[in-house]
């Protein structure tokens, strides 16, 4: 009796599915945007952000921009003075490791009002990779009843298959 379609999707699934990662972008402020008078931190507490995740940052040219800080430039809303701000109104950053992220608009007043958003960025959820070797095939279905395996080819011999080909070449031109 052999795997049912069912059963062979299951395996299928199982050995490849798991490996799949998939990255979230997230907007930030949603459909609202990177603007002053948002809660960035309510927002943030009801996502969940992975290694290999996006942040948009989408806000008016020449209103706003992004920097990316640490926790104490955050905490006094301090623009760092060897950093280069994002201002293209659709910035895109890749959360590319695990820990504390924070982020500030530099425009005078804008992050002592609350535009500063900090995330925790946990790890991806693609597994280990998989040990090589027969653990990723599949379960083999027994035999039927009655089945006989086909004899192993000839390797020697008129009949092998090594002179196939030039049996074959022979009985052709035999005829002509």
């Amino acid at each position: 009796m052999g795997l049912s379609r069912l059963s062979m999707l299951v395996v299928i699934a199982t050995i490849f599915l798991p490996s799949i990662a998939i990255a979230t972008e997230f907007i930030v402020g949603d459909d609202q945007g990177w603007r002053q008078g948002f809660d960035y931190n309510s927002w943030a507490a009801s996502k969940v952000f992975r290694v290999g995740d996006t942040l948009e940052f989408k806000y008016g040219v020449g209103e706003h921009n992004v920097y990316k800080v640490d926790g104490s430039s955050f905490q006094s809303c301090t623009v760092p003075t060897n950093s280069t701000p994002m201002t293209s109104g659709d910035d895109h950053i890749l959360l590319a490791t695990e820990g504390k992220k924070w982020y500030i608009c530099g425009v005078a007043g804008h992050c002592s009002a609350g535009q500063k958003l900090v995330i925790t960025v946990l790890p991806n959820l693609s597994p280990a990779p998989a040990p090589a070797g027969p653990s990723l095939s599949a379960p083999s279905a027994p035999a039927p009843v009655g089945f006989v395996p086909a004899p192993a080819p000839i390797e020697q011999g008129p009949w092998s298959m090594k002179n196939k080909n030039k049996r074959t070449f022979k009985r052709f031109f035999q005829h002509y």
